[in-house]
């Protein structure tokens, strides 16, 4: 990766918002880096006319983008076409989709692109079409280990200026997470995280607060031992490991002002203990960072909404976190 290499943007399920997002972020450039599109250029022409936004089109290589962005549109075209239409999504648009994710993957790997920002994906239209993967995080780690040669644990943070937050277990039910929770993989997720604040985010001394899995942190085990035996020893190892950690700490009272100040991330027991605070004060500007990757990839904190594609009503808040941010990472990593 070179530092003039611009940041690349997947297209997501073609049916959705990410053509409208990227078009018209790109009409109104608001001072973002440069970046350009993986994506089927005819799309975005289509959708662009149907937005009634006036974006030119530049196909090009990744190298070309730079010098083209602030006159154009830069799109890498995919050999896969998309039909796209406002939301109807397709399974016959899934290879389009895969393949922008799987491009991006390569770019980085050859140090044509400094950073990934993923537009939303529908996984139900993905699985229609054959693909096997539980979700977007874990196929970029299965891409990530089979382009630079070695294994990776992806990690799913929630970052927004107000709040950081990184669920140890994400999209299962909730009636399963005590049974999957181990103190080994809570010791990985902090050691990640942890890595992750000090080297993209410009943190010296990162600090980590983990959520008690039951209420009140198991009240000293009157309602579960899991907080005890399980959370306790894992932050207890992280402390003797050098990571500023604390906790198990009662997570209704982690997320005020006040306590929001004393660390850098909060690390929740189950996707929805920390989402909620997370969406509840950041809803618009969230953005989804993938952490324990040979490189940086970030995602704005929202759906496809299909309801919303071609409307021109979709917010670009998000995305446009998500840019920043990736740009933000990539000159840490960078030393710049």
């Amino acid at each position: 990766m070179t530092a003039a290499a611009p940041l690349c943007l997947t297209q997501g399920d073609p049916s959705g918002i990410g053509p409208d997002l990227a078009l018209a972020l790109h009409a109104g450039l608001a001072g973002l880096p440069p970046f350009f599109l993986l994506a089927d250029p005819d799309l975005l022409r289509r959708r662009a006319a149907q937005l009634r936004l006036n974006v030119a089109i530049a196909e090009c290589e990744p190298e070309q983008a730079r010098g083209l962005f602030p006159h154009a549109l830069p799109v890498v075209p995919l050999r896969h076409r998309a039909r796209g239409a406002p939301g109807a999504p397709d399974p016959a648009d899934a290879p389009a989709t895969v393949e922008s994710i799987e491009r991006a993957v390569d770019y980085l790997a050859q140090g044509r692109a400094r950073a990934m920002v993923t537009n939303p994906i529908a996984k139900s239209v993905l699985y229609a079409a054959g693909f096997e993967h539980p979700g977007h995080t874990e196929f970029l780690g299965e891409l990530a280990a089979a382009k630079f040669g070695r294994p990776v644990r992806p990690v799913m943070m929630i970052w927004s200026r107000e709040l950081a937050v990184v669920p140890a277990t994400i999209h299962i039910p909730l009636s399963a997470v005590p049974a999957v929770l181990r103190e080994d993989d809570l010791v990985e997720i902090g050691h990640i995280v942890a890595a992750a604040l000090a080297h993209d985010f410009g943190v010296a001394a990162p600090r980590l607060a983990f959520c008690g899995l039951n209420p009140h942190a198991g009240e000293n085990g009157a309602m579960g031992r899991e907080d005890i035996d399980i959370v306790a020893p894992a932050v207890a190892r992280l402390a003797a490991e050098g990571v500023d950690a604390r906790g198990p700490l009662p997570a209704d009272t982690m997320f005020h002002a006040e306590a929001r100040a004393g660390y850098d991330a909060a690390i929740g027991m189950y996707h929805d203990q920390v989402l909620i605070p997370a969406k509840t004060l950041a809803f618009d500007t969230g953005v989804n960072v993938t952490l324990g990757l040979p490189f940086i990839r970030t995602s704005p904190d929202h759906g496809t909404a299909f309801s919303l594609a071609g409307t021109l009503r979709a917010r670009t808040s998000s995305l446009a976190e998500a840019i920043l941010l990736a740009d933000r990472m990539a000159r840490a990593r960078a030393g710049a």
